[in-house]
């Protein structure tokens, strides 16, 4: 286990702060990482208002994460927005999930960052792809005005993502 440096100085640790990862990188530098089929790809906007609706829906435990895990609910039928990333590499590994989506009349959509998505999932490490599910797969005790809030952001989303879709 590696020692934390001590300052000259009253001998206090000082830990350094990393920068997130949003504001490290700009839009357009993540997007250069991005492969050729990822399309629809959501402007800066858009993919900051996906990235706070996934993590509202990781909190309410709305969420499936990975491919296996967004093909399995997408095959059963379950209903939702599937996000991608479009810096997968290699990208073979995800390109059948649009077809299964347009199957199954699902809208999605790629961000630019696997390491954002993971994120905004609250985990530790970066994903592939998701699925928001529009309700909860319990009915739980939900805060009325929480889930007010949630349903107004999905169903933004959801209409933008079905705009996107059609361009």
């Amino acid at each position: 286990m590696g020692k934390k440096d001590k300052t000259a100085k009253g001998g206090k640790e000082e830990e350094t702060a990393a920068p997130e990862a949003a504001d490290a990188v700009p839009y357009a530098t993540r997007v250069k990482f991005c492969s050729v089929i990822a399309r629809p790809l959501a402007d800066e906007k858009l993919s900051k208002k996906v990235l706070k609706l996934a993590k509202k829906a990781a909190k309410r435990k709305q969420l499936k994460r990975g491919v296996k895990e967004v093909v399995k609910a997408i095959r059963k039928n379950v209903k939702g927005l599937c996000i991608m990333a479009g810096d997968i590499s290699p990208i073979d590994v995800i390109t059948h999930i649009p077809v299964v989506c347009e199957d199954s009349k699902i809208p999605y959509i790629y961000v630019p960052s696997k390491e954002e998505l993971g994120a905004a999932a609250l985990s530790k490490r970066p994903t592939s792809c998701m699925l928001i599910l529009p309700k909860p797969p319990k009915a739980g005790s939900a805060d009325a005005a929480e889930t007010a809030e949630f349903d107004e952001a999905y169903a933004e989303v959801e209409k933008k993502l079905k705009a996107a879709e059609g361009t």
